[in-house]
């Protein structure tokens, strides 16, 4: 039993020598000993990261919400399962238990059964961080059908492009959202949306912001309703270990955003094991990521990690910055939280605010202080440690992806020494390796490579939804046999990690991965515009920026730039979302390029660095002369 939960370092080592010697047994244990099966698997792990094939707990069966609802109910029924806190702290609170959430999500299942839902059916959610959201999402896994949530901050468009790629046949959405002062029309995104989404057969809709909505005949229907005559129990679907539990869209580096699949059985078994153990979590506790559920990291460490563990979990509906800047403490302070995950750029934004909001507030019951999106820099984390955590609560800078399903490499509290911008240490059952070039393995500490796994873990992802050769060609084909992260890493003198950043052309702003070349596509469809390219510059708050570099068609045009610049944001913000806006526009006579054509993005890095000390040799350039204009006039 002492697997599940790992207390002090020594037990951490021997736990991990063990799983990476027989990572079959090593899960076999976890799996066996924390869940509810319906029938034991005939396989642990078939694997070949060839073809790209991964199968865990083969020929399992089970349901993934009577592991998160049902067999808490005999002993925490009147436990806490969500507490949620609205985006105005004037409205109250609510505790949802463990009974009334099993209830809700039954009563939600039975609605799209109602609605022609069924086993293998595509669901598109388009909620606010509303409890409808989880409810949602569980009630889409309790009959089997599979979920797509799309973070509520997408435009029309990307939300079109997503739910066309999986074929959805719903939408669940609300007549609008809350967000600190402003309130966001969700329903007519959607409805902008499904003018060009014939897969739709069904709207449903919650009620959060009273707003006066179109109501598509025979398509859109209120939720309220049909939840009130809905029978509040519900058989759970029997589901196949590997059938996908959901699909979740991520940036690419290149054009249509990438929808990953995770299966049942797996995810179950390393979301609840990691959430165990990266954040200690002990009955009782009070837990709060401040993510979004629209993000892996509010499926994994919002819904099912917690709820698996019989946890409380906060879902928190607004900004760190609403009604003033003192909000997350306030929060803490108000549900005594003893552990709280939150993304480096809210810690920069908040540190910038000084240390009167966090003075102001009781913090004593905070145990764990955690940080996911990218890698926290050396100023926020001190900020972090000193000033939210007093130097007692230790700080998991967990590293992860959309694509792994959970954390891959992080400290364990109190377990494991921290170091500022180190992710310290593989997880247990993780087998990381760094890669050189020529695609060798580089042995020792004290080095720096492309980071890549060597053997599958149970969360890992198993195709791209209708794609799996674009599976196989973004992470098995950089480096044989290997999963290829994306990310470089470096390795220090006693064997701790620290990702460098991605090694791709995505860009981490905010902690949201933003791939360049939708961007750009999005500035190509600007009348006057020629070309463009995208790179990523250092920024205080957002950790980077996106810069932008515009070739126009008419290069002696004499439109106002300023005008200019806001066409081209409005067309990003139209095509993708305000996430991907740039800060920076500089417009260019012409682009740095190869002779062959390819934009050299790496000087124009530099130059929006502000490091134009060694750009390297311009002189193979097709069009060297434009360095020296651009560098000029860089912004």
């Amino acid at each position: 039993m002492s697997n599940y939960h790992i207390k002090h370092l020594e037990e951490y080592f021997q736990v991990y020598r063990k799983s990476v010697r027989n990572p079959e047994s090593f899960w076999e244990e976890v799996a066996e000993e924390h869940f509810v099966w319906r029938k034991r698997w005939d396989k642990v792990l078939s694997w070949d990261f060839n073809k790209p094939e991964i199968r865990w707990f083969e020929g399992a069966k089970l349901n993934i919400t009577e592991n998160c609802l049902d067999r808490h109910l005999p002993t925490k029924g009147d436990k806490t399962a969500i507490i949620f806190e609205p985006n105005d702290p004037k409205e109250e609170a609510q505790h949802i238990t463990y009974k009334q959430l099993y209830e809700r999500v039954c009563r939600m299942a039975n609605v799209l059964t109602e609605q022609g839902i069924s086993k293998g059916d595509r669901v598109c959610i388009y909620l606010p961080m509303i409890p409808e959201l989880a409810v949602s999402v569980l009630a889409c896994a309790r009959i089997g059908a599979i979920h797509s949530v799309v973070f509520a901050g997408f435009s029309a468009n990307a939300l079109a492009t997503r739910i066309n790629d999986s074929e959805c046949k719903m939408v669940i959405t609300s007549d609008g959202s809350y967000r600190g002062a402003k309130t966001i029309d969700l329903k007519g995104i959607v409805d902008e949306a499904l003018k060009s989404c014939p897969c739709v057969e069904t709207v449903l809709v919650a009620k959060r912001i009273n707003s006066e909505v179109k109501m598509q005949e025979g398509r859109d229907k209120w939720l309220q309703p049909l939840l009130d005559h809905a029978y509040q129990d519900c058989s759970a679907e029997v589901m196949d270990s590997e059938d996908p539990l959901f699909i979740l869209y991520t940036s690419g580096s290149t054009g249509q955003p990438k929808g990953m699949v995770h299966t049942i059985g797996g995810y179950m078994v390393y979301t609840a094991y990691t959430f165990k153990n990266v954040f200690q979590y002990r009955d009782g506790d009070i837990y709060w990521c401040t993510a979004d559920v629209g993000w892996i990291t509010g499926h994994s460490y919002i819904v099912y990690g917690p709820l698996a563990n019989g946890a409380t979990t906060l879902m928190f509906e607004g900004i760190p910055t609403f009604p003033d800047s003192g909000r997350f403490w306030q929060v803490v302070e108000k549900h005594k939280v003893n552990q709280f995950y939150t993304a480096p750029t809210a810690i920069r934004a908040l540190a910038k605010e000084g240390v009167e909001h966090v003075e102001a507030c009781d913090l004593s019951s905070i145990k764990v202080l955690g940080t996911v999106g990218e890698p926290i820099n050396e100023e926020a984390w001190h900020w972090y440690n000193e000033t939210v955590g007093s130097k007692k609560s230790p700080i998991v800078d967990t590293w992860w992806q959309t694509e792994t399903g959970g954390v891959m490499i992080t400290p364990l509290p109190f377990v494991t020494p921290t170091k500022p911008t180190y992710a310290t240490l593989p997880f247990p059952g993780i087998q990381p390796a760094l890669m050189d070039e020529q695609g060798h393995e580089i042995s020792g500490n004290q080095v720096e490579g492309r980071l890549c796994i060597k053997y599958p873990w149970p969360s890992i992802a198993r195709t791209i939804w209708g794609n799996h050769q674009r599976y196989k060609d973004t992470y098995f084909s950089a480096f044989e046999n290997m999963y290829f992260t994306g990310d470089g890493a470096l390795r220090d003198e006693v064997g701790y990690y620290r990702i460098t950043g991605r090694v791709d052309d995505v860009i981490i702003v905010s902690g949201h991965n933003l791939g360049t070349a939708p961007i750009e596509d999005a500035i190509n469809e600007h009348p006057a515009v020629a070309e463009s390219a995208i790179v990523g510059f250092p920024h205080d708050i957002k950790g980077n920026a996106l810069y932008g570099y515009v070739t126009l068609k008419d290069v002696g045009e004499s439109r106002d730039h300023n005008n200019l610049r806001k066409e081209i944001n409005q067309l990003i913000s139209d095509r993708i979302g305000p996430i991907a806006k740039l800060d920076k526009i500089q417009f260019t006579s012409g682009l740095p390029k190869t002779r062959s054509g390819k934009i050299m993005r790496r000087i124009l890095r530099k130059i929006a660095s502000k490091d134009t000390s060694n750009l390297g040799d311009t002189s193979t350039l097709l069009n060297p002369e434009v360095v020296q204009e651009i560098m000029d006039n860089a912004l």
